[in-house]
Formats: C-alpha cells, structure tokens, sequence
C-alpha cells in the first residue's frame, strides 16, 4: 500500500460565497476549489469530513429594528397601546447557504455545535409578543427589538480518498451567525411627537 503524504493546505477565507481555498503557490499545478466547492464534497465524496470551531462562540446583540405596528395618540388623553408584533431572526454564513437545508456540510456543522456546545444551532427563531407603550397627546410610539446573536468561526477538514485538485486533505474557512438558542431579546418603547404629516393622516 503506498504511504499517502499529508498535505498542509493553506487557504485564505473571504465572508462571501465566492471565497476561495488555496493551495501553496508550490503544489499550484492545478486551480483550487472554492470553500463551497469543498463544502459540497463534504460527506459526498469524502472519507471523512469534521468542523473544528476555533473555539467559544461569540455573543452579540442585532440590530435595533421596529416590530409591529406604530400607534398614534389622536386624543387629548394619554393612552395606553397594546403593540401585538412577530418577529423572526435568521442567519448569516461565509457561504452564503442557509445550513437549514440539506446539505453534508450544514449536518456535520450542527453536530459540532452540539458536541462543542452542548446546545443546538438554529437556523431561524421567531418570537411573537404583545408590548405595552404610553403614548401622550399628539404623539406616535413604536417598539424596537434586538435579537441575541452567536457567532462560531471553524475550519472543515476534508480528507479524500482520491486526490481532489491535487491534494488528499483540504481545510476550509466556515463562519455562521444565527440566533442564540433560549436567550430573550430586549424590547424597547419609544414615543415622539407626530409630524405634521402624520397628523393629517392619522388624526384628520
């Protein structure tokens, strides 16, 4: 049986779909695959196939962004609005994939996170809430939401049986970020005077 050499790959991770993988300029005899032509391997043509995370997620908070609709005080009186709202918070990779479908590459991903982790990762969350805002006389208020975000950054390995571009083992940049699992997002009122313009609309 002849002893395969292990190959180093270097590579180089762009946060776009067109991100390639690149092989040393020495071992350049034929031209690398991009990160999402490896992915696409991964289980489909592969011995084997692991996500390594760099190591602990990173945790951020979304953008501030207005949920359901906004309520306007025609009165003379304070009022109070229930603002009913639904709210859904998706994901972001460097691939450009959504890891919800069925691909190799997004099953082996999610299985990492559980074992690295111990939870599960979520492709989309949706929340859905009724939130109470104060609005005084000639005012408007609405609600914003922030969504609470992980974010894991790793590195596929892919081992071949046969070479694949002129190299049994590649390595591949991946990073996703989605909504944290069981974490509550903040939820702001606001109120402002109303424009003339929405006075004429809403109160006319």
């Amino acid at each position: 049986m002849i002893t395969r050499t292990r190959l180093t790959v270097l590579f180089a991770a762009m946060a776009t779909a067109g991100g390639m993988a690149l092989a040393p300029a020495a071992q350049a005899d034929e031209e690398a695959p991009t990160v999402r032509e490896l992915l696409d391997k991964c289980d489909n043509g592969t011995d084997s196939c692991v996500f390594h995370p760099d190591g602990p997620g990173t945790d951020s908070t979304g953008e501030a962004h207005q949920v359901g609709d906004s309520a306007y005080n025609c009165t003379q009186d304070l009022q109070r609005s229930s603002i009913s709202w639904a709210d859904t918070t998706g994901e972001s990779n460097s691939v450009g994939v959504s890891l919800s479908a069925e691909y190799g590459f997004a099953e082996v991903f999610k299985v990492s996170i559980e074992t690295s982790y111990g939870h599960t990762w979520e492709s989309s969350h949706t929340e859905t809430d009724t939130t109470n805002v104060d609005v005084r006389p000639g005012e408007v208020g609405w609600v914003t939401r922030e969504s609470q975000l992980q974010r894991v950054k790793g590195t596929y390995e892919l081992h071949f049986e046969d070479k694949f571009h002129g190299h049994y083992i590649w390595y591949a940049p991946f990073d996703a970020t989605g909504p944290k699992p069981d974490a509550p997002s903040t939820k702001t009122q606001h109120t402002r005077p109303m424009t003339d313009q929405e006075k004429a609309e809403h109160c006319g």
